[in-house]
């Protein structure tokens, strides 16, 4: 442990005095430890860094990084935030047999997700021990006499916290860059802005990854730079292609998607199919663990299209993975339908699921919305 400590602060040392020590001079140069180097293009890959709010008593708080060097088991801990970071957490201490608390602002987790996803993840989460408080807004951190923690929200003060944890998001890493001098674009939020090439506003400057906010997964900023080098160096302009981007939570059990969530296929295609499975596993039968699965599969009714995919439980991430290929490759349920399954797994259901659990069509959605319209108004 105390060799990976040294090597891990000698690493993030080097980096982190790197970019101290560097800027942006002009559209052409950048300044390294007092060095010019000078160049055709310059390319933005710092990333970003962990984001915490200005309330009182922030300096008590740990983020994901120092989570992960805590030299003993958190007795009870407070996780703010509903993202990746926060539920991957949540499961790690709760697997560690910590008593764990985890406050969002909004009344669902993962934002962004299915929301029948949401709702399953949350309550299967519940089943594990971890308390969920929502639609609270943290206000203020205090440190007690016993040097416990205790947690403010606009709901009220929960006290007894070994720990408090935000897992609150990323922002960009672009401060102190000089950005702004050379005239590059940001966003509200320090994102730079680019174009569909990962051009900047200013034309030598070149921007991909999370410090542009656009998916904020190493995936695909491998994807941006792959194309960004061949419409540099190959002059073949390159688009980052962002369809059918996959990707997964290591929650305790994971989660896995791809493609569309039910509500975005309503909003784009009107028409849609929803096939849903929700069952216990072999390995949990066997074990007695109350976990559960649950897969989704989101089909276009016009076109019989496979537009999502989504599963939550064991192996979700390297199921999905194989699945992300048939989305993306645009293949029918009907492909689905006529593949075999591998029996005895928890995948087979994905080929096997015959019957939709419900269709929506666009004149019903419509008159569904009208209808709660006008219940609203009353």
């Amino acid at each position: 442990m105390t060799n990976k400590n040294s090597e891990l602060q000698r690493l993030v040392g080097v980096q982190t005095n790197s970019l101290k020590n560097s800027g942006i001079v002009d559209p052409h140069t950048v300044s390294v430890d007092g060095k010019l180097y000078t160049a055709k293009n310059i390319l933005i890959a710092v990333g970003g860094r962990p984001s915490m709010p200005s309330i009182p008593g922030i300096e008590h708080v740990i983020d994901s990084d120092a989570a992960l060097d805590l030299p003993s088991r958190p007795e009870k801990i407070a996780i703010v935030g509903g993202g990746y970071i926060a539920l991957e957490f949540a499961g790690i201490f709760s697997g560690l047999k910590s008593d764990v608390h985890v406050f969002i602002r909004q009344k669902k987790v993962l934002r962004g997700f299915d929301d029948e996803v949401r709702d399953f993840v949350a309550e299967q989460m519940s089943l594990r021990g971890i308390t969920f408080h929502i639609e609270q807004t943290p206000l203020s951190v205090t440190k007690l006499d016993d040097n416990l923690l205790s947690l403010k929200t606009n709901k009220g003060t929960i006290s007894g916290f070994s720990h408090v944890m935000f897992a609150t998001g990323r922002k960009p890493n672009t401060k102190n860059l000089g950005l702004e001098e050379v005239g590059v674009k940001m966003d509200k939020h320090g994102a730079i802005v680019v174009d569909e090439y990962s051009r900047t506003s200013v034309d030598s400057i070149w921007a991909v990854g999370d410090v542009t906010n656009r998916v904020n997964l190493t995936p695909v900023a491998l994807i941006e730079g792959g194309a960004l080098a061949r419409t540099i160096f190959s002059s073949e302009p390159t688009r980052p292609d962002y369809s059918a981007v996959p990707s997964a939570v290591f929650s305790q059990p994971p989660i896995g998607q791809v493609g569309l969530t039910e509500e975005k296929a309503i909003e784009k295609f009107g028409d849609v199919d929803i096939y849903t499975a929700n069952f216990k596993p072999l390995r949990a039968t066997l074990s007695g663990l109350p976990d559960r699965v649950y897969m989704k599969v989101v089909v276009c009714a016009n076109t019989n299209k496979v537009l999502g995919v989504h599963m939550y439980g064991e192996d979700a991430p390297e199921i999905i993975q194989g699945i992300a290929i048939a989305v993306k490759a645009g293949l029918t349920k009907q492909s689905f339908d006529d593949t075999v399954g591998v029996h005895p797994t928890t995948a087979e259901e994905f080929v096997t699921m015959r019957n939709p659990t419900r269709t929506i069509r666009r004149d019903t959605a419509a008159e569904a919305k009208t209808k709660d319209e006008a219940v609203n108004q009353k």
